[in-house]
């Protein structure tokens, strides 16, 4: 007897399920009908900048399945955009995340949905111990694309006060590399403006929080951390306009924002 396929983790359903060019044609064999969990594999790897090994991940089954339906929705969405057909989102074996599953991450949409203040961790007194913060930094402001900061200032702390800091250079490092130097720098905490979902994954990856979606002066906004106070974005993403096109590959810098749009005919 086969075992019944575990049902796919899907953080929410889709703002839009029909989507066509104008003038589609109309008829039984018009259409491609994608299941929900392959459009959350588009959204998460595509979009949000993923490996398969993440996207398995967050939608709580193996690496080879993920596999298996991504390669389903792009060869959909080919057939769409080559042959003038209606894309129809619809159907799948898939479950609705409620937002407190321990696998679920940054990229789930529950927790993407409120900015604010999220607070500092703290030692069992609840005291703010030993921190070193990073700041994308550029004239005492915050520099506003992580992917292509020349410095960041980093911060020292001990007992919930900075001791020291200094200005660090990047000397050219890109997206890929940024992670890596912060951790090597012995950064937990990072501050910053824009930041596209492959490096926010980096940075997860590497144990390093992240404050994003944050603007104005550099030791004021460690301040602000310190204190409780911080407003930052947590659905934050790199949307530097003008500066380059298109998606920076796995580093998932791209110049779009988290958006739903529907173009061509959406038909809610």
């Amino acid at each position: 007897m086969p075992r019944p396929n575990k049902r796919r983790r899907i953080c929410a359903e889709p703002a839009c399920r029909r989507f066509g060019p104008i003038g589609y044609q109309q008829g039984e064999n018009a259409s491609v009908t994608m299941t929900v969990d392959e459009f959350e594999t588009i959204r998460l790897i595509d979009l949000e900048g993923m490996t398969q090994e993440q996207c398995a991940a967050q939608m709580d089954v193996a690496r080879t399945t993920v596999q298996a339906i991504y390669s389903s929705a792009r060869l959909k969405l080919a057939r769409c955009l080559v042959n003038r057909l209606e894309l129809r989102v619809d159907g799948g074996d898939y479950v609705l995340c409620d937002g407190s599953s321990s696998g679920c991450a940054r990229f789930c949409r529950h927790r993407q949905q409120t900015t604010g203040k999220m607070p500092v961790p703290t030692e069992p007194d609840g005291r703010i111990g030993t921190m070193k913060i990073a700041v994308t930094y550029e004239n005492g402001q915050i520099f506003q694309h992580f992917g292509h900061t020349e410095q960041f200032k980093v911060y020292e702390v001990e007992n919930g006060a900075v001791a020291s800091s200094q200005v660090v250079n990047t000397n050219g490092s890109g997206h890929g590399a940024l992670a890596g130097l912060l951790k090597a720098l012995g950064v937990d905490t990072l501050i910053c403006g824009g930041i596209g979902g492959g490096a926010q994954a980096a940075l997860s990856e590497a144990g390093i929080r992240l404050y994003g979606g944050v603007s104005g002066d550099a030791d004021r906004a460690v301040e602000a951390l310190l204190s409780g106070s911080l407003m930052f974005q947590p659905d934050v993403m790199c949307n530097h306009h003008g500066e380059h096109h298109g998606s920076c590959g796995e580093h998932g810098c791209g110049e779009h924002q988290e958006q739903h749009h529907c173009g061509g005919h959406c038909h809610g």
